[in-house]
């Protein structure tokens, strides 16, 4: 591609939301490494795929500063792009740090066949376990009492012993990632919960758990397969990912990125430490600071201390809106447009005049008024200096992409409703 100007990448983003079809539900969104992971709301990658290819060049910095379940990572690692990703969820950069890893499969494979022999071996004594699994705090303890069997609790401790014998931090990495993806599940999984992967967390006392060193070995040959298919991508980008928090800073130079493509959580976002929690405890995550770290990721519940910050006109007529019929929904509205607004304005910053960041996000109903979020976020990139290059709605296939659910439910709750679309919306940093 040649390099674009400021108006020829306008123009060029402009084109592609006026006249592509965003919705890709007849594509194969499980091709390479995303498939290690189950994560909640992903979108496909030929999203990411097609900007990434039409507005940037083999070479060039792609940035997700939301990152996610890496999506834009993995398809800018196969499109020969560099690559940053940062979230403040602990797991999301597990997930992304492995599928962006490269590492020969044949190495997974061998290593996770060693841990179950080892695993099968610390299960047979059983006191190993035991001695393991008394090692966690009491509040884990509880935790995992509650969620697991006692024989899953002996599987998956023998299961941990015998990763934390690997000698390579990497493949350590992967094998506790291997654990969690049994842990964390579309359906079935270790745990006494259901559908773990994308519901609130319901106890269901009829559940009968897979075995896990079973399941363990049933997921390394869907790491074999996966890992397998990014090194046929034949790369050699370089992709950091990193625990960061992009309110407050995206540790990248000024003007440095030449593509962001993001996709921001919910205006009442979807919980995802809810599920990843049930993985993350067992890598001796303490759960006061998994429940802090919630109350922290743009879109949650919790606001703390009244807070308050101008936003454009139209963003504040939508909060007042909704505040005449709640007001703690208002105040949770306004955290997330100013969180936003932070996010947006450090986007700006590390991004090249005359490139594009490309945000795909969702409205929200609140209190039974549906929030134009896009729209607002338009109003926002606006005041920070963006040009809006266009807005396309895209539907989305629940049946595909891993939506929140009611446990047994109907269909019919808010969040079922109103997750049926979302949009993308294309700026341009002059």
């Amino acid at each position: 591609m040649t390099m674009l100007t400021v108006t020829g990448t306008y123009e060029r983003l402009r084109s592609l939301l006026a006249n592509s079809n965003f919705d890709f539900h007849d594509k194969r969104s499980s091709q390479a490494s995303h498939r290690l992971h189950a994560f909640a709301a992903k979108f496909p990658p030929q999203l990411p795929a097609l900007f990434i290819q039409e507005l940037s060049r083999p070479g060039d910095l792609v940035l997700d500063p939301m990152v996610g379940s890496g999506t834009t990572l993995v398809e800018a690692y196969r499109l020969s792009r560099n690559a940053v990703g940062l979230d403040i969820d602990p797991l999301a950069v597990m997930i992304c740090e492995v599928k962006t890893t490269g590492i020969d499969p044949e190495l997974v494979t061998s290593a996770g066949r060693d841990v179950l022999e080892r695993a099968s071996a610390y299960l047979s004594k059983k006191l190993p376990v035991t001695v393991f699994l008394d090692q966690y705090p009491e509040e884990s303890r509880r935790f995992i009492d509650y969620w697991f069997a006692h024989k899953t609790q002996m599987e998956l401790g023998a299961i941990l012993i015998a990763v934390d014998d690997e000698p390579d931090a990497s493949l350590r990495a992967l094998l506790k990632l291997v654990l969690s993806s049994i842990i964390i599940t579309k359906s079935g999984g270790v745990s006494l919960a259901r559908d773990l992967a994308h519901s609130r967390p319901h106890k269901d006392p009829t559940k009968r758990p897979r075995d896990a060193l079973e399941q363990f070995e049933l997921r390394l040959d869907k790491f074999h397969r996966g890992l397998g298919e990014l090194r046929d991508a034949d790369s050699n980008s370089v992709v950091r990912v990193e625990i960061g928090d992009c309110r407050l800073r995206i540790p990248l130079d000024d003007g440095s990125v030449d593509l962001i493509v993001t996709s921001p959580p919910y205006a009442n976002a979807i919980d995802y430490m809810r599920a990843h929690k049930f993985a993350l405890v067992w890598f001796k995550r303490s759960l006061a600071d998994l429940t802090r770290l919630r109350s922290e990721y743009i879109g949650a519940e919790k606001v703390g201390a009244f807070f308050h910050s101008a936003l454009p006109g139209k963003v504040e007529r939508v909060i007042r809106r909704v505040g005449s019929k709640d007001t703690r929904k208002a105040a949770v509205l306004r955290k997330y447009f100013v969180d936003m607004a932070s996010s947006m304005g450090e986007m700006y910053r590390v991004l090249r005049s005359g490139h594009a960041a490309v945000l795909v996000v969702g409205p929200s109903t609140i209190r039974g008024l549906r929030v134009d979020t896009p729209g607002c976020l338009s109003e926002i990139a606006n005041g920070l200096g963006y040009e809006l290059a266009g807005i396309k709605r895209r539907k989305l296939d629940r049946n595909r992409r891993m939506m929140p659910a009611r446990f047994r439910g109907n269909g019919q709750s808010l969040i079922e409703q109103r997750m049926h679309e979302e949009y993308v919306v294309g700026l341009i940093k002059p």
